[in-house]
């Protein structure tokens, strides 16, 4: 039914929301992320839990006879120990992860909820499915490239200010930490949402029986560009580099990801 794929997509929805602010709060350690992330994920598990009443309601009975009861049952129990974890404890890296992997098991219990209810539905939903696929994966590429001209700036500030030229030029820009902080916060939330874009890429090229393997080009360069953003992430967090070496290491993660966005998908078998 039209209504029933509405609330399972709202709840996608909610859950990638979910997703890309335990991640804030992953790197940052930020409350406000925190909190926002466990509201969201909090409103999940409250539909979920009504739907689950709901069913046990009419059935007498736990719904566990299907494979797909058995994951709705399993997703909520992940939800449900998520909340659980927070509200106890402080582990930012295990609400991340807990969190790709519940939206992962999500995607493929409302394909087979609508699958079974609706099938009609389905190439609908594997329609939105793509298009947020490829949504994503643009918003984090602007994001990405947005943060590569604050790593340009920056380089072009230092420049000028190492040899006492254009003042005019430099009352323009930040100084050269903010536009070291600000190419990093870009970053911060470009890598999720490509995480997500490429989770729902995999999902949507299995289910629709598209000519799909772990050694296309384009799926590789893709987890290879997150691979590179995510080191950035970890050189500039763990290990506290600053300035001129993070901000080259940027500039070479955004020429990959040209080579990804323009050789790799040429190549590819199935992204044209």
């Amino acid at each position: 039914m039209l209504e029933e794929r509405i609330l399972h997509e709202g709840m996608l929805l909610l859950y990638g929301l979910t997703v890309i602010f335990y991640f804030i709060d992953f790197l940052y350690h930020n409350q406000k992320a925190n909190r926002i992330a466990f509201w969201l994920l909090a409103m999940v598990w409250v539909i979920q839990t009504i739907f689950l009443l709901t069913e046990i309601w009419h059935s007498a009975s736990l719904p566990i006879q299907s494979f797909n009861d058995g994951l709705y049952i399993y997703t909520w129990i992940i939800i449900t120990f998520s909340l659980v974890v927070h509200l106890f404890f402080r582990q930012e890296f295990f609400m991340f992860f807990i969190s790709v992997f519940g939206f992962f098991v999500m995607i493929i219990h409302t394909l087979q909820s609508i699958k079974l209810s609706d099938s009609t539905q389905i190439p609908v939903m594997l329609n939105e499915m793509l298009f947020a696929h490829i949504v994503l994966a643009l918003i984090s590429y602007g994001l990405f490239t947005i943060s590569f001209i604050f790593a340009c700036l920056y380089f072009m500030q230092y420049q000028l200010l190492k040899k006492k030229k254009g003042y005019k030029w430099l009352r323009r820009f930040q100084d050269l930490e903010g536009l070291e902080k600000r190419a990093f916060q870009l970053i911060v939330l470009a890598e999720p949402m490509l995480l997500l874009s490429i989770i729902l890429g995999v999902v949507w090229a299995y289910m629709t029986g598209t000519e799909f393997y772990w050694g296309d080009s384009k799926t590789i360069g893709s987890i290879f560009v997150f691979s590179v953003y995510a080191f950035y992430l970890f050189m500039r967090i763990q290990q506290q580099f600053r300035g001129k070496l993070i901000l080259t290491w940027n500039i070479i993660a955004f020429l990959i990801l040209l080579i990804n966005f323009f050789l790799f998908n040429s190549l590819s078998n199935f992204h044209m």
